[in-house]
């Protein structure tokens, strides 16, 4: 929890930069999982939490924007909570920490839209990922459940994420927090990566280091020796010598800031020779990126010069071929690297991903590719001191992907498919590193996780 005045400040910025009417902030619901009082892991809304803080189920913000106010909408705690949950805060002590004086009933919330809307008043709302939430809107503003998402506000959406994608010094400490046990995830997983132990071991390794630092993962841990599946989350393979195992998993703080940081480890403690040319590579391509990132930058522009160090260590070693400049711009390089190259992060982990990649990732100016591979690029427009990215670049061999070009004939003169089908079982390598853009460059989000070859085997010894 951030000083009151934080919050105060946060809330007093939207309204100046929205023009009129009542912005509705739902918080999530507990979730249940096989029965209603057997709930998941209850995570609070990222935008309800950056506005109005409450860690709890239950309640809704809202925005009176014409009158410069603000309210909270939920209900005290009856004897039967009190029971089985213990004694808890009522609403107003909730809501005092984080600045807002009006509380009212959740019921109320009805009837104060309802007159609202009599009255001509715009209500807007942001786009709902929780089923209970869409069931929500349509009983509070008649809403058809499938009109849902074209009505959600994009005013509304535009100035949430001008203010979000900005951190500052009180968010990039507690990101530096969630860095910290990152770092305690990888160079852990590093320390296991051996023969003869299963994935899930490291796998469940990875989640109890977050919950003994009072938080959870921030999205499940991908740990798996079949890298080239690129969101892999089984984790039911027996680790062998020789195997290439990707770890790209991360932590949410008990605030439930995050980090994501991907490294890829040789099973054994030891890169072979053609691993080791494929990972020089991507290292080249993560430390190009970093040297890259700096305000009034595109991110589009430094994904395509780290596409371009790729392609230029994929022709070094004959499985690319021709002018690497011409081959990226045809998007040849994308048979190896069929993503873009990071994405925000903050509060969430693809920081505000539930409004819609477009609006966080690009905007007027820079529109999104329609090509393969770069059209997967989640963050394309023009870089601010105060966005924290990640950047993780990556090569792959996907064989059903390899196969699939071939048979088409696609980029001949810049594929060498007769050397590519030599790494059918390779698997993939990506590395990613957290950069927050400043003033003057960027600077690594807490401690590097150890990276260079060197450093990886020196730690796996």
């Amino acid at each position: 929890m951030f000083p009151k005045e934080v919050y105060t400040k946060r809330r007093n910025q939207l309204r100046e930069i929205m023009d009129d009417g009542i912005a509705l902030v739902l918080g999530n619901p507990e979730a249940p999982m096989n029965y209603a009082g057997n709930v998941y892991h209850y995570r609070q809304d990222s935008t309800f939490l950056y506005f109005f803080g409450i860690d709890q189920p239950g309640f809704t913000g809202v925005f009176d924007i014409d009158n410069n106010t603000d309210y909270i909408f939920g209900d005290d705690v009856d004897i039967d909570d009190i029971i089985w949950m213990g004694p808890q805060p009522s609403v107003v002590d909730q809501a005092a920490p984080f600045g807002v004086e009006n509380t009212a009933p959740f019921n109320d919330l009805k009837s104060f839209l309802a007159d609202a809307i009599k009255a001509g008043r715009k209500i807007h709302f942001l786009p709902v990922y929780r089923a209970e939430n869409k069931i929500l809107i349509h009983e509070l503003l008649g809403t058809p459940l499938s009109q849902i998402k074209e009505m959600a506000s994009t005013e509304f959406i535009k100035a949430v994420v001008s203010l979000r994608e900005i951190k500052d010094e009180y968010e990039v400490k507690e990101l530096e927090r969630a860095a910290a046990i990152g770092y305690e995830i990888h160079t852990t997983a590093m320390k296991m990566a051996k023969d003869g132990v299963y994935e899930r071991e490291i796998a469940g390794e990875c989640e109890a280091i977050a919950l003994r630092a009072g938080g959870l993962l921030s999205f499940p841990a991908i740990v798996s020796k079949r890298g080239e599946t690129l969101h892999n989350h089984e984790h039911g393979n027996l680790l062998k010598t020789g195997d290439l195992l990707l770890v790209d998993s991360g932590a949410e703080t008990d605030s439930h800031y995050a980090s994501d940081n991907t490294r890829t480890l040789p099973v054994g403690g030891k890169f072979s020779a053609k691993q080791k040319e494929i990972y020089e590579i991507v290292l080249a391509g993560i430390n190009k990126g970093n040297d890259l990132i700096r305000p009034g930058v595109s991110y589009r522009s430094i994904h395509l010069e780290v596409c371009k160090v790729i392609a230029t260590g994929l022709k070094e070693v004959g499985l690319m071929k021709g002018n690497v400049d011409e081959a990226v711009k045809a998007g040849a390089h994308a048979l190896f690297m069929p993503h873009g190259l990071g994405h925000m992060m903050g509060l969430d982990v693809h920081d505000m991903e539930d409004f819609g990649e477009d609006f966080v990732g690009y905007n007027d100016e820079i529109k999104r590719s329609d090509q393969f591979g770069t059209a997967n690029l989640r963050l394309g427009k023009e870089l601010k001191p105060g966005f924290v990215i990640t950047n993780e670049p990556g090569i792959y061999f996907i064989p059903a992907l390899m196969d699939k070009w071939k048979e088409e004939g696609l980029h001949m003169d810049y594929i060498n498919y007769d050397k590519v089908n030599e790494y059918r079982t390779f698997g993939g390598i990506r590395l990613e590193d957290d950069v927050l853009v400043t003033k003057e460059g960027n600077r690594l989000i807490g401690n590097r996780i150890p990276v260079s070859v060197e450093e990886v085997e020196k730690i796996m010894s």
